[in-house]
């Protein structure tokens, strides 16, 4: 996937926004105010830090040379993806559900039924 490709992706999600509180060269996108994923591009190579748990991080960071522990980011609950051949379209669209998902099982109850609505 490409970064126009993964910004379509994300955009898709129920109530995705994208925001650039830290200027121009940073795509942040969040659900109902909460950040799920950021995107940077660093010396030609687009990068996605995206949310996951400690041991699905660590698992995932184990396996593959383009995951690593979120850069600028806790690294116990975020990772940074590089998007290279090594990361096939499906497998980074997962994780992005996964970071997205994590992120809305933390909204008040509400707004997670309401977001599960818009899902189905």
């Amino acid at each position: 996937m490409n970064k126009e490709q993964i910004v379509e992706f994300i955009l898709t999600l129920p109530e995705a926004e994208l925001d650039y509180p830290f200027g121009v060269g940073v795509m942040v996108f969040k659900v109902l105010g909460k950040m799920f994923a950021l995107i940077i591009v660093n010396d030609g190579v687009v990068e996605i830090n995206l949310k996951g748990t400690p041991a699905d991080n660590e698992a995932l960071a184990s396996m593959f040379a383009a995951i690593r522990p979120g850069y600028h980011m806790n690294k116990k609950h975020w990772i940074t993806v590089s998007v290279t051949e090594e990361i096939e379209g499906g497998m980074l669209r997962g994780l992005i559900d996964r970071s997205y998902e994590l992120v809305v099982g933390k909204l008040k109850k509400a707004d997670r039924e309401r977001l599960a609505i818009q899902r189905e």
